[in-house]
């Protein structure tokens, strides 16, 4: 079986916590990707009442810490509509509240970063974490 564990680390990005005022959300740290090859973006969305509520992910990346610009599509892997939450006529456990969602990137920038906005606000609790994968010299330290 192959080795998953010292060939991957987890960046907390967003910590679990209710995404906040409306249009603002939750914008999470800065994350290094030197050392590793490959990006995977992970949302974690709570128990969602509202109907009308939609939850959208952005993900940034820059050549340097202050120069953060929106991700091109053609850089990801998914789409971030597919990634976040839509509005839904009855909300169903595994589709449209308490699910994980994910989002891959191929691009070439050195840090990344992620958005979650809501269109309600003191919405359901959302969390988002950053994996980084193929590191170019494993074990990973855990």
């Amino acid at each position: 079986m192959y080795d998953l564990h010292n060939n991957i680390r987890r960046k907390r990005s967003i910590s679990p916590v209710a995404i906040g005022t409306t249009g603002t959300g939750k914008t999470g740290v800065i994350v290094d990707t030197a050392g590793f090859e490959s990006v995977e973006f992970e949302f974690d969305y709570g128990t969602i009442t509202a109907t009308n509520a939609t939850i959208t992910p952005t993900v940034f990346h820059g050549d340097t810490t202050g120069a953060m610009t929106s991700i091109a599509d053609t850089d990801l892997i998914g789409t971030e509509a597919l990634a976040g939450i839509a509005a839904a006529a009855t909300r169903t456990s595994g589709v449209s509240k308490n699910v994980s969602k994910r989002l891959g990137y191929r691009g070439k920038k050195r840090y990344v970063q992620a958005k979650l906005v809501s269109t309600i606000t003191a919405g359901p609790p959302v969390a988002a974490t950053v994996l980084l994968a193929n590191p170019r010299h494993a074990p990973v330290a855990t």
